[in-house]
């Protein structure tokens, strides 16, 4: 193996830590998982140093390292900041590792990660602006732009989750708490917990949101209200990014993503609210589901 043609992924979860290797055709070589330590930082370094010597030991060489995390490096301390793993917060996860396997790594929020996958070989292959929104248990997103992730000179670009609804109803105001410290955040309504929480407001009934769905797909009434509601807001929330942005794809990943019928109705809807006579930009499902991030954090070195 050529040792600086050998490309590493990881994706840095809170539950566990997976890595990625593909050879210079991006081929996969070898996909392994660990647990992450819980609520320990030193440890957690330690598990992705040996992970990444473990990997190069039993390929035989050295690669390029990218790893995508929770939260963002802040420009202004280099420091790990907005991470619900909270463990990590506040730490120098980038030089502390670069000190530990003497080399360059390059790190980045996991929402970047995966609209980076899907716009290489996903959903969103080709395309020059690729938005890539995750609705999971939280709400984030990641812009590429002809191949490249698009940062921002502040770390946050992307950070759709912690912009207001746009164009709210009445009934929409204040909205929930954020754990970012505002209120009626994108994320708020539309991930999982948002969904389940506008349901219980609606029918004092409590749900899984995958539950929601699989009930509106059987003709429940109050489920099918409860999904036409997240649409309607989805499709508010990615006109405010259509006006913006203009990407030629979006692509969905998270556990919503997986609701088929978002992909025909939210694109019905939006136009009301894009400032346009027409709109071009298309919705797709992700092409390589949970291991969008892993895959993506492999190509943060592009060509090596």
């Amino acid at each position: 193996m050529d040792d600086k043609r050998l490309r590493l992924g990881i994706d840095l979860g809170g539950t566990k830590i997976e890595i990625i290797a593909f050879d210079p055709r991006g081929a996969e070589l070898l996909r392994r998982r660990i647990p992450t330590p819980h609520d320990d930082y030193r440890a957690t370094l330690a598990a992705l140093a040996n992970l990444v010597r473990d990997t190069e030991r039993e390929l035989g060489g050295q690669g390029r390292l990218g790893i995508g995390t929770p939260g963002s490096i802040s420009r202004a301390t280099g420091l790990l900041r907005g991470c619900n793993s909270v463990c990590l917060n506040g730490r120098p996860l980038k030089r502390d590792l670069e000190a530990e396997l003497g080399r360059e790594v390059r790190v980045t929020n996991d929402a970047n990660c995966f609209a980076l996958s899907e716009a290489t070989d996903g959903a969103g292959e080709g395309a020059d602006v690729v938005f890539g929104a995750i609705l999971g248990t939280g709400v984030g997103a990641g812009v590429v732009v002809h191949g490249r992730v698009l940062d921002g000179p502040n770390g946050i670009a992307g950070e759709w989750g912690h912009n207001p609804l746009p164009w709210p109803r009445d009934d929409e105001r204040p909205g929930a708490a954020c754990f970012c410290g505002k209120s009626g955040c994108i994320e708020t309504f539309l991930c999982g917990p948002g969904l389940e929480r506008d349901y219980l407001r609606a029918t004092a009934e409590r749900a899984k949101s995958a539950e929601i769905a699989a009930r509106a797909a059987n003709g429940d009434a109050a489920c099918l209200r409860a999904l036409a509601r997240y649409e309607e807001r989805l499709a508010r929330a990615l006109a405010h990014v259509i006006n913006i942005l203009d990407p030629d794809v979006i692509v969905l990943g998270g556990g919503m993503s997986n609701v088929d019928r978002l992909y025909a109705n939210v694109p019905k809807l939006w136009g009301a609210w894009v400032f346009s006579d027409r709109v071009d930009t298309s919705l797709l499902k992700n092409k390589h589901g949970d291991s969008s991030g892993v895959r993506g954090a492999a190509w943060l070195w592009g060509d090596v």
